[in-house]
């Protein structure tokens, strides 16, 4: 077959009818050869928070917003006043607040106003230091909260990063919250926290991520590397993350076990880990949909990672719609996160003949299982030197019926299947250098179509 570029080879698989289309666009339909995502209006709509209205200025309750008073007692009294009164709206005014950890309440809303900037303390001053530093908003089997507004939360995060590598060092988070349902943040930017910006876990219900921003120093950064900066870590049944901006050191997305039905809808991300499920996914994972989002620079596009220690089912994903330029790997599924051996972690260079060589073990209810995942109208381009993807289960437990449908990669290394079954790939364009195979595969059944 010619290539349609000089010196690169091309898989060209022809069109089988694909699946319905499960986000419509202004017209009812979502064009799979659009050259880029069109937002979409997303038909999703997890509970929000019922928040009385009565307002708490921070500024009644002793809080000075000149960049240098410890405001932590004045805005921990507004939030307890609020709750007392069964639950208002604490507002953050113009200036800089520098604040310590608080206890969020049940019924409470934060509100940034614009030019309102909500420092956390610096590590010198941080309450716990490293030892034993509480989150910096942190609640825990509470409802009804939201943190909103359009001004900063500030995490000061640049003399934390290094402890990263310290043994029994700790870093707060900046949002945490476990077990709580109507949850709402929207519209804040956060920057630079010490560890995870956004992390909600437990058994939470009803999770709204909406106009986002969140930034921070890239792993890989020469002069500032911000590590375990995760954006928005959540693990929760019915989640909506829509209409955010992020770039940070670590995961853009991830979410654990005990997860399910997640839309994520038009973001765009920069530096990072990508859109990631796992490592730990106990609990399971399903009905997770990613659509019209775009990837600049990330480490990864899409991953899904676990080990035979720490896995469940992953089920019924769907990531649609994508556009991703200079990431390092569009697609990777493996279950093999904590292999020992090095030649099995050098995940760019897994050949057919390594993948073939990784030993059985005896299936448990911890081993990770993947399947029905279907990745439709994707385009990608590659990192110099890295590979088109990578769909690698166990060989007890293949991943297995997943679907490339319109998904377009071009990069410098193939696209691996290894330790999977029923895996279609309909209507796709995998180029790689002249005499590079687009696609390898170990112990595998795949199938090109027609």
């Amino acid at each position: 077959m010619p290539s349609p570029t000089p010196f690169r080879r091309t898989l060209l698989l022809a069109a089988l009818a694909p699946a319905a289309i499960l986000f419509p666009n202004t017209d009812g339909t979502l064009n799979a050869q659009s050259a880029s995502p069109t937002r979409i209006t997303v038909n999703f709509h997890p509970a929000l928070p019922a928040i009385p209205s009565t307002p708490f200025v921070v500024t009644a309750f002793g809080a000075v917003g000149d960049g240098s008073t410890d405001n932590t007692r004045a805005l921990q009294a507004a939030i307890d006043a609020a709750s007392r009164a069964g639950g208002g709206t604490v507002d953050i005014p113009a200036g800089i607040f520098l604040c310590g950890p608080l206890q969020l309440k049940s019924r409470i809303a934060l509100h940034l106003d614009p030019k309102a900037v909500f420092r956390m303390l610096s590590l010198g001053r941080y309450p716990g230091g490293t030892v034993n530093p509480e989150s910096f908003i942190r609640g825990a089997r509470l409802h009804d909260i939201a943190i909103t507004g359009g001004g900063t939360i500030d995490g000061q995060g640049q003399p934390w990063w290094p402890y990263a590598k310290t043994k029994g060092a700790r870093r707060p988070r900046m949002i945490a919250l476990n077990s709580c349902d109507r949850i709402l943040i929207e519209q804040v930017t956060l920057e630079n926290s010490p560890m995870f910006h956004i992390a909600i876990s437990g058994q939470s219900h009803d999770v709204t991520v909406r106009g986002v921003t969140i930034r921070a120093p890239a792993s890989t950064d020469p002069v500032t590397p911000s590590h375990n900066t995760d954006a928005c870590d959540v693990s929760a049944h019915r989640v909506l993350v829509e209409d955010c901006n992020v770039s940070v050191g670590d995961d853009d997305f991830t979410t654990g076990g005990h997860t399910s039905d997640v839309v994520i809808a038009n973001c765009t991300y920069g530096y990072g880990h990508g859109v990631s499920i796992g490592s730990p996914i106990r609990g399971g994972v399903s009905n997770v949909t990613v659509v019209n989002c775009t990837f600049n620079h990330t480490e990864c596009g899409i991953r899904i990672k676990s080990d035979r220690d720490r896995g469940d089912i992953v089920q019924h994903m769907l990531y649609e719609n994508l556009r991703m330029t200079d990431v390092g790997c569009p697609i990777l599924i493996y279950g093999a996160y904590m292999a020992k051996n090095r030649r099995y972690r050098d995940l760019n260079k897994l050949t057919p003949a390594i993948a073939a060589s990784y030993p059985a073990a005896p299936l448990r209810d911890t081993t990770p299982v993947y399947r029905d995942i279907i990745f439709r109208n994707i385009t990608a381009t590659v990192t110099p030197g890295h590979r088109a993807g990578l769909i690698w289960g166990l060989p007890e437990a293949p991943a297995s019926d997943i679907v490339l449908d319109h998904v377009s990669i071009t990069a410098d290394r193939p696209f691996g299947i290894y330790d999977a079954e029923n895996v279609k790939l309909i209507n796709c364009s995998i180029q790689t250098p002249d005499g590079v195979p687009p696609v390898v595969t170990a112990r595998a059944t795949a199938s090109l179509s027609p």
